[in-house]
């Protein structure tokens, strides 16, 4: 995957396998890109990628609850054409989802050649949150097997045309915490509190623990993680907003080459209705 040098400076290192070892943000004088050039970047070259039809990208975003995933995409999808831009959310599995192979619920949530697509979380669950969650009884899981799948299932997706960046959120206890307090205080956020988030917290540790091993385990050089700073949402949104619009321009820098033959019956067939 070839990527920028501002990109670079925020790859996930194998050495360096902590969240801690990898900052929560950035000094206020930090030089980074100008979000809005980027966003117009992302719908200008989103829009080419959707015109062109030949390759796609699937943008994955993880972090702790709180971490702005969901505003994170909003912003990214400012200036996106929706024809060829979508979303999906993925929670703990249930039903359907649970009885089949982990990787099934997000198969055909997968971007169409010319698509733009985020995950809000995303098949990674399967191998953090759900060492939690343990939604399967303990023996059904094979943990190494299921990381196995993973790297095999995003190179099978690169082979056959679709980039796929995968982003984490590192955000710090103390912000985390501020956020969770914050949102308790604003009635239009409470309704995202389930019990299950008090055991999140509760197990935070841990779930980073699964976290980081499953980000060790997952970073290939066909589908590598960004490790954003999430403490500071404008910085955030900066970072990954210059990422996704430099995947873009290398994944469709021109629109189509028009065919000057249709082109020219057009302009006679206007030309013939009295258009000038």
């Amino acid at each position: 995957m070839n990527i920028s040098s501002f990109a670079r400076q925020w790859l996930y290192d194998p050495v360096k396998t902590k969240f801690r070892d990898y900052p929560t943000e950035l000094d206020e004088d930090e030089d980074l890109p100008d979000l809005e050039d980027s966003l117009k970047d992302i719908g200008e070259y989103q829009r080419r990628l959707w015109a062109n039809k030949r390759r796609s990208l699937l943008l994955v975003i993880h972090g702790p609850d709180t971490s702005g995933k969901d505003s994170l995409i909003r912003t990214l999808a400012t200036y996106a054409d929706p024809a060829g831009f979508h979303a999906w959310s993925f929670g703990r599995p249930e039903g359907l989802e649970a009885s089949h192979h982990f990787l099934w619920r997000v198969g055909g949530k997968l971007p169409a050649r010319g698509e733009l697509v985020a995950f809000n979380r995303s098949h990674h669950e399967a191998v953090i949150a759900e060492r939690i969650w343990l939604v399967l009884h303990p023996d059904d899981y094979n943990w190494s097997s299921r990381y196995r799948s993973i790297r095999d299932f995003e190179r099978h997706l690169v082979a056959e045309g679709t980039q796929i960046v995968k982003i984490w959120l590192n955000l710090s206890e103390e912000e985390h915490a501020r956020r969770l307090l914050k949102r308790l205080d604003k009635p239009r956020k409470r309704w995202k509190f389930e019990r299950s988030d008090i055991a999140g917290w509760e197990k935070r540790r841990t779930y980073e623990k699964y976290a980081e091993e499953a980000l060790e385990e997952t970073h290939t050089d066909d589908a590598p993680w960004f490790m954003v700073p999430g403490n500071e949402k404008p910085q955030a949104r900066a970072i990954v907003a210059s990422i996704v619009a430099d995947q873009l321009k290398r994944l469709a820098p021109e629109y189509p080459e028009e065919d000057p033959e249709v082109l020219e019956e057009y302009r006679k067939l206007l030309e013939d209705h009295g258009v000038t």
